[in-house]
């Protein structure tokens, strides 16, 4: 506290020779200093039975000077607060019944400034120790978005619907999102938070700048709305306090933490929305969640996410570990698929589903019984204009998920000219059509080529017969279940057949592969892949025993 008060002394000393400096010379015309300043102060909750407040931490300030253009604040607990109205609540975070110092200085036109003190003495009960040692370590420690997650930047309502306000419904970036263009610099921010005695310091290490929303670009100097920009902004990297206090927002107490972080001076968690309070809504040893209200439009909460793991070692790390099961479905109720998971599509679809298939997809040609899905292909006509029936299911709008195990016991078709298939879409296909949207075929089958299947990858430059594929020979798929395994992570997508792997790829940030897909299962006849179709064939099921997907 010393040290603090020897600091105030030598910043009012330096006001003082300053303004003796500049009454000496009347020659600059509009150099004005601000005169009689005034500052006062409510201390919330505070009555006679609190005469220190309502343990909230909270001092309202207000400062009023003749000719004063603008106010900053300085408080003993070493944060700093710009007040261009001189009306500031300041929440003090220490523990007990505290006494502060508070300075207000107040500028004038040309830089001219007065300034006065006061002390105040506060109540605060709040107390988080769990929150400071995550964010910290007790030391220091560094932060990153977890660029591999999908939603680590998102924005959603902020309204009186506070079950649904912990959750960003209007956008969330997909995996790795942010890793080009003009958010590069995003994923380059390191966010750094040291304990420092009984405070919190903040600063922002990045080499590209940082990110701003395009209604804030004026901020960072650009002031083109048009689009979010990388821009280089100083104060970004200057060392700011953080105090921690109770939250108050529109969230339910089950979705939050409580804690609230209060960044001084402009201080901002590496996307600048005019915000700087952030609501921890979950905090661990190794990820953070936050939510901020947007300044400029307090019907928007932007949400953060973030790691203790660098890009590289997101990138280079993806755990192929899945372990909780996030969909499945074992058939064992008959009749239609449950509809809360499948929908069926329906037609013929464009140019045979793009592939001159010979099926019309139909609902019934789905069955559940006797605990398996059949899909059944059959010769029959009278839908459109095919010679063929048979069926697809998705979960598109129902499941849709990235990076995940995925698990099917199946028994497949057999026949000349069935194509079977257990795949994925990339749920953005009609923004991104095919192949821009991606596609990772789990496994595919033709009945004119029986004991061979294939694992396949389609992006742009890897269309059609050019896709990414590995095959391996099993017998007997049309007789026999068989287990068929996907584990897809931010850095690789590997095959497998009962529990033997048959083909992986090495995923990158460049592929489509890291945003959400959608199942689907089909048998499809003919086409491209299919081939001629036996001119005795009648009809052939592919049995589905179960779908599993963990994450």
């Amino acid at each position: 506290m010393k040290k603090n008060f020897k600091n105030i002394a030598k910043f009012l000393m330096l006001l003082i020779l300053v303004s003796s400096c500049q009454d000496d010379d009347k020659k600059f015309g509009d150099i004005v200093t601000p005169t009689n300043l005034t500052l006062s102060y409510d201390i919330v909750g505070k009555d006679g039975d609190h005469p220190d407040g309502d343990g909230s931490g909270k001092v309202a300030l207000t400062a009023h000077a003749d000719n004063a253009t603008s106010y900053k604040y300085f408080f003993s607990d070493e944060s700093e607060q710009n007040a261009p109205t001189g009306i500031f609540t300041k929440q003090f975070t220490k523990t007990g019944v505290n006494t502060y110092t508070v300075t207000v200085v107040a500028y004038g036109t040309g830089g001219n400034s007065t300034s006065t003190s006061t002390e105040v003495t506060v109540l605060s009960t709040f107390e988080d120790p769990e929150a400071l040692q995550f964010l910290t370590n007790g030391t220091s420690k560094k932060w990153y978005w977890m660029a591999s997650k999908k939603g680590h930047l998102g924005v959603g309502p902020n309204n009186d619907d506070i079950e649904k306000n912990f959750i960003p419904d209007y956008y969330g970036a997909a995996a790795y999102e942010k890793i080009g263009g003009v958010s590069s610099c995003l994923y380059k921010e390191e966010l750094v938070f040291t304990k420092d005695g009984d405070n919190i310091k903040f600063k922002i290490n990045t080499d590209g700048g940082v990110f701003f929303n395009a209604s804030y670009n004026s901020v960072g100097g650009s002031g083109d709305t048009s689009q979010d920009l990388c821009q280089e902004f100083a104060p970004a990297t200057e060392t700011k306090n953080v105090s921690l206090g109770p939250a108050s927002s529109k969230v339910a107490p089950e979705n939050t933490r409580g804690t609230a972080m209060t960044f001084s001076d402009g201080g901002f968690m590496g996307y600048y929305v005019g915000a700087t309070t952030y609501e921890i809504l979950k905090i661990t040893d190794t990820e953070l969640y936050v939510r901020c209200v947007m300044g400029s439009d307090p019907s928007l909460a932007w949400y953060h996410i973030f790691t203790t793991k660098t890009l590289a070692e997101q990138q280079s790390g993806g755990s192929t570990d899945y372990t909780n099961l996030k969909f499945s479905d074992d058939f064992d109720v008959d009749g239609a698929p449950d509809a809360t998971k499948w929908t069926a599509e329906t037609g013929n679809g464009t140019n045979g589903w793009g592939n001159n298939e010979l099926q019309f997809y139909r609902a019934e040609n789905a069955v559940v019984a006797g605990g398996v899905l059949k899909i059944t292909a059959k010769k029959e006509s009278g839908f459109g204009t095919q010679d063929y029936t048979s069926a697809r299911l998705t979960t598109h709008n129902k499941f849709d998920f990235t990076y995940g195990k995925v698990e099917i016991k199946a028994k497949l078709p057999s026949g000349g000219g069935t194509w079977p298939a257990l795949w994925m879409l990339g749920s953005n296909y009609v923004e991104n059509p095919w192949p821009g949207c991606g596609e990772i075929d789990i496994m595919e089958h033709v009945g004119n080529n029986q004991n061979h299947v294939l694992g396949t990858l389609h992006l742009p430059g890897n269309s059609g017969g050019n896709g990414i594929s590995g095959n391996t020979t099993v017998p007997g798929l049309s007789e026999a279940f068989h287990i068929y395994t996907l584990v897809w992570s931010p850095t690789k997508i590997s095959w497998a057949i009962d529990g033997t792997i048959f083909f992986s790829y090495d995923n990158t940030a460049a592929t489509p592969f890291n945003k959400d897909f959608f199942m689907i299962l089909n048998v499809a006849m003919g086409g491209n892949l299919g081939g001629a179709v036996d001119p005795a064939f009648t009809s052939s099921s592919m049995e589905v025993d179960y779908v599993k997907i963990y994450q």
